[in-house]
């Protein structure tokens, strides 16, 4: 599968793994959730340093969630999302996606190596927003910007 075709995999699951969503309800990663579950995501916020997040139980590890996901999106620094991945792996799921708006993000050639080693269909950057209809026009631009780049998913 090319990144275009990974991404409206990612898209078509419902129970999803939200892996570095914050506390904070201003932050960008709460605000993505949020709009997923609004899409009607069943989203499933995994932070090792909270107990709850908007009312939701929030999981230390991807590999304690009962019953599993069908995919996780880390948005983490990548260095933590090297040991979400490889927790993904142990946990059985095939999906992930690193987040990547701005930056690096989520994304390393660790993490890449890994997901390639373990056969992980790996989503190596983007940001969901620009995928989802009715996403906004901020959302729009930053991909139209992309595709006049070429680094637009094909």
């Amino acid at each position: 599968m090319n990144t275009k075709e990974l991404i409206e995999s990612f898209l078509k699951k419902k129970r999803i793994a939200f892996a570095g969503v914050s506390s904070s309800e201003k932050d960008f990663s709460r605000i993505l959730m949020n709009d997923l579950l609004k899409r009607g995501y069943d989203v499933v916020p995994v932070n090792p340093n909270i107990d709850e997040i908007g009312g939701m139980k929030s999981y230390a590890s991807v590999k304690e969630i009962e019953p599993p996901v069908e995919a996780v999106l880390i948005m983490t620094k990548p260095e933590a999302a090297v040991n979400i991945l490889q927790d993904s792996i142990e946990a059985n799921i095939p999906l992930v996606w690193l987040y990547r708006g701005a930056g690096k993000g989520s994304v390393s050639n660790e993490a890449m190596e890994l997901a390639k080693d373990k056969n992980i269909r790996l989503i190596p950057g983007f940001c969901p927003y620009m995928f989802l209809p009715d996403s906004g026009l901020i959302h729009k631009i930053h991909g139209f910007f992309m595709k006049i780049a070429g680094s637009y998913p094909k």
